[in-house]
C-alpha cells in the first residue's frame, strides 16, 4: 500500500508533505499533548528520530484531534510544547482530520513506517509495553533497520495502543 499523500502545517506554520523528500525511510505517528500512552512512548520516538535521521530517516508527527473539544491540543498549545521541549522532528496538524482518515490513525501513537517509496511497511506501537522504557521503540527500530536493509520486515503490523483519536 502506497501512502497518502499530504501537506500539513507545522508548529510555525511551516507546511511539510510527505512526498517531495529524498528519505530513505519515512516514520509517521500521531501523537497529541495529553494521551498518557502517547506521552510515555514519546522520548522512545524522539529518540528513533535522533537515531535514524543520519541513516536518511526523515520522522513527522500528526495531532488529528478535535482541538475545540480538547484544547490542550490545539495548534498554540503544541507550538508552546515544542518550543519547551527538543523536538527533533516537525510536530504537525491535521485540523480537518482528513490525513487521519486517510491513514486510517485510530490512536495515539499510531507509527506508520514507509520505505523510501513511500510503501507502508510497518504499522502500529511503537514497541510492546508503554510502560517499559527500556522497550526502546523496538518495533519501529526494527522495521527501520528491515527497510534500510532492503529487506522485508519480520512482523509489518501490530496492535496500535493509546487514546482514540479525538473526532469531531
Amino acid at each position: 500500500m502506497s501512502a497518502t499523500d499530504f501537506e500539513l502545517p507545522d508548529t510555525e506554520g511551516v507546511r511539510h508533505s510527505l512526498s517531495g523528500s529524498d528519505a530513505a525511510a519515512t516514520v509517521v505517528y500521531w501523537t497529541c499533548n495529553h494521551c498518557p500512552y502517547a506521552l510515555a512512548w514519546e522520548e522512545r520516538m524522539h529518540a528513533v528520530s535522533r537515531d535514524y535521521a543520519a541513516r536518511g530517516v526523515r520522522t513527522l508527527a500528526i495531532n488529528s484531534n478535535d482541538a475545540e473539544r480538547y484544547p490542550g491540543d490545539s495548534p498554540a498549545a503544541m507550538a508552546e510544547r515544542v518550543a519547551e521541549e527538543d523536538w527533533p522532528h516537525p510536530f504537525l496538524y491535521d485540523e480537518t482530520q482528513d490525513v487521519a482518515r486517510a491513514w486510517g490513525a485510530e490512536r495515539t501513537p499510531h507509527v506508520f513506517v514507509l520505505d523510501a517509496d513511500l510503501d507502508l511497511r510497518y504499522e502500529g506501537a511503537p514497541d510492546g509495553d508503554y510502560e517499559d522504557e527500556s522497550r526502546d521503540a523496538d518495533w519501529v527500530r526494527s522495521a527501520l533497520d528491515a527497510v534500510l536493509a532492503g529487506e522485508d520486515v519480520a512482523e509489518a503490523k501490530t496492535d496500535a495502543v493509546g487514546c482514540t483519536i479525538k473526532w469531531r
